[in-house]
């Protein structure tokens, strides 16, 4: 199962990879990494169909948003989920995200166990 983690912040990346290190090894999940939006849509694009089945992205990036972003899967790749991931637990966005297809809504610093309770979900269910 792959998972896409879209962050304009280069460090996330690390912190996801050393989180999810004995998951990625056993091959239970993929992870791959976009630094904006607009990267993330274009990686999407270049496979038909799509072979990421959960997007976990920041909401507050440069560009694109990761409102945007959300809302862009969301009418052009309807089966894939995206949950976000903010550092601002403030209404507004919770409830922005929510409506617009959010899966999830998570707050930085991130609480790994929770992320990683949604994945074995994903996985148990087969999704």
């Amino acid at each position: 199962m792959k998972f896409l983690v879209v962050d304009d912040e280069k460090d996330v990346e690390m912190l996801f990879r050393q989180k999810f290190r004995k998951e990625v090894r056993s091959g239970q999940i993929e992870l791959e990494f976009a630094f904006s939006g607009s990267e993330a849509l274009e990686r999407l694009e270049n496979q038909q169909p799509p072979d990421i089945v959960h997007i976990f992205s920041d909401i507050n990036m440069p560009g694109m948003t990761g409102l945007e972003l959300l809302e862009q899967v969301k009418s052009r790749f309807p089966d894939i989920n995206v949950s976000m991931i903010s550092a601002y637990g403030d209404d507004e966005n919770y409830n922005r995200a929510i409506n617009s297809g959010a899966k999830e809504f998570f707050t930085k610093p991130i609480d790994f166990d929770t992320l990683k309770q949604e994945m074995t979900n994903m996985l148990d269910e087969g999704n």
